[in-house]
C-alpha cells in the first residue's frame, strides 16, 4: 500500500467535465490497499435514482452541485450543495435530481470482498469444490459494484439502471 497523502482529484474539474444529459459516476476511489469507497455521480435534471436499501453500510452523501430531493421513510428531505446527508444502513432511500441536475459525493467504508464457502465444512480430502454461482447480472455496468439485491433495478453506488431481464 502507498501511504503517501496525493492529490486524486479535483472536484472543479470533475463537475466542468460532466455533460448535461451524462449520467452515472464521474469518479471512484480505486487506491490499492484502501478502506473507503468514494464515487462522484452526476444525475441530469429531473433523472432518479429508484427506491433501494443499502443493508450492510451506512453512507455519507455530500451534495457538490445542482440540488433535488432525498425520499426517505414517506420524508422529503431537500438536497442543495454542501449539504451533508447520512444515509443509514438499513434505511429505504430514493434520489429525485431537480432541474438543473444534481452532483454528489457519496462516501462509505470498503465493502467487503465476497467469499463462497461450503455450508458445512468438510475435510479437505473429501471436499470437491465446484464453481461459483454466476453473479455477472448483479454487477453494475458502470461502477462495477455489486448489488446484494438479487434483482436490482438501480445501482446504490452510482445510480445506474441494471439492464432489463
Amino acid at each position: 500500500m502507498n501511504a503517501t497523502p496525493r492529490v486524486l482529484a479535483v472536484l472543479e474539474d470533475l463537475l466542468a467535465s460532466a455533460a448535461p444529459g451524462e449520467r452515472g459516476a464521474l469518479w471512484h476511489l480505486a487506491e490499492q490497499g484502501r478502506e473507503l469507497d468514494a464515487n462522484v455521480v452526476h444525475l441530469p435534471p429531473d433523472a432518479t435514482v429508484g427506491e433501494h436499501q443499502e443493508d450492510v453500510l451506512d453512507v455519507l452523501l455530500v451534495v457538490l452541485a445542482g440540488g433535488g430531493s432525498l425520499l426517505t421513510g414517506g420524508a422529503t428531505l431537500d438536497l442543495a450543495p454542501t449539504t451533508v446527508t447520512w444515509l443509514p444502513r438499513t434505511s429505504r432511500r430514493a434520489l429525485e435530481a431537480g432541474p438543473d441536475g444534481m452532483t454528489y459525493l457519496t462516501v462509505h467504508r470498503r465493502r467487503p470482498g465476497l467469499t463462497i464457502e461450503p455450508a458445512v465444512r468438510a475435510p479437505a480430502a473429501a471436499y470437491e469444490g465446484g464453481e461459483a454461482p454466476c453473479m455477472l447480472d448483479l454487477v453494475c455496468p458502470e461502477c462495477g459494484r455489486l448489488s446484494a439485491d438479487r434483482n436490482p433495478r438501480f445501482c446504490s453506488a452510482c445510480g445506474e439502471p441494471y439492464p432489463e431481464r
